[in-house]
């Protein structure tokens, strides 16, 4: 088992940038896949980034270009670096482990609000 807590979030004007972090309770080494998924208000949540335990990423297209995931396996942390944020990125970010494919764990959630 791990939890995940995220940190990180907050109010934001349009272009600009925050980092999340994802700090797990335990080595996430072995951990094969982590990633940061957002909700907003009245859509399903969806995936942001995802980073294997190789380090291969993966973006939703919405974010490319713009978006960083990043893993540090010494400090047990995944990183989501936002740059030119938009009103559109504001929502509720989470965390999640894929432990197995099919069993996930997620952490709390952080707001991100990005203002106009």
């Amino acid at each position: 088992q791990v939890q995940l807590v995220e940190s990180g979030g907050g109010l934001v004007q349009a272009g600009g940038s925050l980092t999340l972090s994802c700090a797990a309770s335990r080595s996430i080494f072995s951990i094969n896949r982590m990633g940061w998924y957002r909700q907003a208000p009245g859509k399903e949540r969806e995936l942001v980034a995802g980073v294997s335990s190789g380090g291969s990423t993966n973006y939703a297209d919405s974010v490319k270009g713009r978006f960083t995931i990043s893993r540090d396996n010494a400090k047990n942390t995944v990183y989501l670096q936002m740059n030119s944020l938009k009103p559109e990125d504001t929502a509720v970010y989470y965390c999640n482990a894929q432990l197995t494919p099919a069993y996930n764990v997620w952490g709390q959630g952080t707001q991100v609000t990005v203002s106009s």
